[in-house]
């Protein structure tokens, strides 16, 4: 058989935690917490379940939570959004991007892709037939450089996909950077795919620019969304995409061929837990504390933090204890000091490597601690 992803094998991420495993290191790896998610929100998907909502949900999810969501929308983004035709409701947000993608992408058609960039997205276009565009953000800040963007648009530029806040990074797009988009969706025509499941998780009182705040670009995208990065079930696999009637209306034709429908007691649960705006407007406070703990532990290592401002990823520079490659000092740290990061030259097909190491502060503050105790031995 001809592989249609040759070059592909097993991603970092799997590689790293099963060595921490093998090691006994902390894992801060792979993104999850080692907390469980709300005993409130597992009481409403155990409840659906005695209920007996055990069946095949609606083909684009459930109505309750595809109401949820646009009401969520309108309340934060002010943008209102048909629940019937504009969201549909996926198994995690690796698949809603997959679908999009499928949705949209022929043999040839070019994808811009900015690196670092999370490991799923380069091998979705591969395997579609399209091209990926490789352009790097700017180092250390990982900013979009927009004339660059620009000069890469050819006639086969079909979509620009776009991550924030970003992993591994922890950037976050601002407002200038919506602007210079909306000027390239609007003369290209241009489609977005917009990954934004961190979306709540956002700090120091920064705002999230969300495609959806833009009308103008958001009449061009695919936004999608993850409910296991905010609430603490990766191991759920839910999420959703959002995205206007003719788009969305292509996508389900794609959707109900993948997976066809969701898991239905986890929707009724999530729908329930989404009435309480609280449950999602306290993360950014949560997650900032445990940055900020993380980083004041960090004060005692010979580690150099970038700046954090989303997701829960924590960069950190080794120039001051080691110049050895990051991935070779990535293994060396899970095996000689038992703590498991991930070496960023992952996120870049040719391996750039700028000496970086991604951290996944998301863990018990226990975690952290032991962590750095570690590490302060490097």
């Amino acid at each position: 058989m001809i592989s249609k992803l040759p070059n592909v094998g097993t991603t970092i991420f799997t590689v790293m935690s099963a060595l921490a495993a093998s090691h006994q290191a902390i894992n801060l790896s792979q993104g999850f917490p080692d907390y469980d998610c709300s005993d409130e929100l597992k009481a409403m998907v155990n409840e659906a379940m005695q209920q007996g909502h055990n069946q095949y949900a609606p083909m684009p999810g459930l109505p309750q939570l595809r109401n949820a969501i646009a009401a969520k929308i309108s309340s934060l983004y002010h943008q209102q959004v048909h629940p019937d035709t504009e969201i549909t409701i996926t198994p995690g947000g690796t698949y809603a991007i997959f679908t999009a993608i499928a949705t949209c992408i022929h043999p040839g058609d070019e994808v811009i892709i900015f690196e670092p960039a999370y490991d799923s997205y380069i091998p979705n276009v591969l395997v579609n037939g399209g091209i990926p565009v490789l352009i790097s953000l700017s180092f250390p800040g990982y900013r979009i450089n927009w004339d660059e963007v620009r000069s890469k648009i050819t006639s086969r530029t079909r979509m620009i996909m776009l991550n924030t806040p970003h992993n591994p990074t922890g950037s976050i797009l601002q407002e200038n950077d919506m602007q210079e988009l909306e000027k390239l969706v609007d003369e290209f025509n241009l489609i977005v795919l917009s990954d934004e499941v961190y979306e709540h998780l956002i700090f120091d009182g920064a705002q999230h620019h969300s495609v959806l705040r833009y009308p103008a670009i958001f009449r061009n995208s695919f936004v999608t969304f993850s409910f296991g990065k905010v609430f603490h079930n990766t191991g759920w696999k839910m999420g959703y995409c959002v995205a206007p009637e003719h788009l969305m209306k292509e996508y389900r034709k794609v959707h109900q061929y993948l997976c066809f429908s969701v898991n239905t007691p986890m929707q009724y649960g999530l729908a329930k837990f989404l009435e309480t705006p609280s449950h999602y407007l306290e993360l950014p406070a949560f997650y900032q504390q445990k940055r900020d703990y993380f980083l004041e532990l960090m004060k005692d290592t010979r580690f150099t933090p970038l700046a954090s401002q989303g997701s829960y990823f924590q960069l950190m520079k080794y120039d001051r204890i080691s110049d050895e490659g990051d991935k070779d000092f990535a293994l060396r740290m899970t095996k000689e000091f038992g703590v498991a990061v991930i070496p960023v030259s992952a996120f870049y097909q040719d391996g750039k490597d700028d000496h970086v190491i991604r951290f996944c502060f998301a863990k018990k503050q226990a975690t952290l601690e032991q962590a750095a105790a570690r590490l302060q031995q490097i």
